[in-house]
């Protein structure tokens, strides 16, 4: 595999929470390709969310190296790996973690707020009239006046989409963010989050301990298989 493939790099990983004798992860080699729907599977506690805030730079390895489009995560501060996420990163939240006293739209919009970049890729397009595109093709362009608060559980997981994708991120992160919907309405939103990442070049990595969904990625991988913590 060409490394200009990869987009996520793991080499001998620990991660261990401060106050903590034991590491939560120990991923001694892992990767993720570029392009690819991955779906990382496993019960609940075994630091699958963990793994994501270290994806995201919430977190910061205790030691080894994660590389993320060749920059390593470890020798960052923090400030550096803020300025990173917004620029290159979408973050789906189980809980959604929108603001419910702003509109549909003033949530999406949030992102490119936080990053010139992300703004800088929608070129000189009216940022509005993307959005109405990226919330057309989610099912909810009719709702963008309304306040979050207003809204269903499966409209706010759209709205949590649409922000995470606006200005084409290279990398979505979502964290277990159907397990509100029955199965049929989670196949559907996931088929048409993937449509919405082809189209934008969006690498996906979705965590969940709910298998049902496995299928429907192009990778699945249990987190019990790269993390060897004793």
């Amino acid at each position: 595999m060409s490394s200009s493939n990869i987009l996520v790099e793991i080499r001998d990983l620990q991660f261990t929470y401060p106050g903590q004798e034991n590491p939560t992860l120990r991923i001694p080699e892992f990767s993720v390709v570029r392009g690819e729907e991955l779906f990382l599977y496993g019960p609940s506690g075994t630091g699958k969310t963990t793994l994501l805030e270290l994806f995201s730079g919430v977190l910061k390895p205790t030691s080894g190296s994660l590389k993320i489009l060749g920059c390593d995560f470890v020798k960052m501060n923090d400030a550096e790996r803020d300025a990173f996420r917004a620029e290159h990163m979408g973050y789906v939240f189980q809980n959604f973690n929108l603001i419910n006293y702003l509109t549909v739209q003033e949530n999406i919009e949030l992102p490119i707020h936080l990053s010139p970049a992300r703004r800088a890729r929608l070129g000189s397009v009216d940022t509005a009239l993307v959005i109405r595109a990226l919330c057309g093709n989610l099912g909810i362009g009719d709702l963008l006046g309304k306040k979050v608060g207003e809204l269903s559980v499966g409209q706010q997981q759209r709205v949590a989409v649409a922000r995470a994708l606006l200005g084409k991120p290279d990398l979505l992160l979502a964290d277990e963010p159907t397990s509100a919907l029955d199965t049929d309405h989670r196949e559907k939103f996931l088929k048409l989050m993937f449509e919405l990442s082809d189209l934008y070049g969006t690498t996906v990595v979705f965590v969940s301990h709910d298998r049902n969904i496995e299928k429907l990625f192009s990778r699945s991988i249990s987190l019990d298989s790269i993390n060897k913590v004793v």
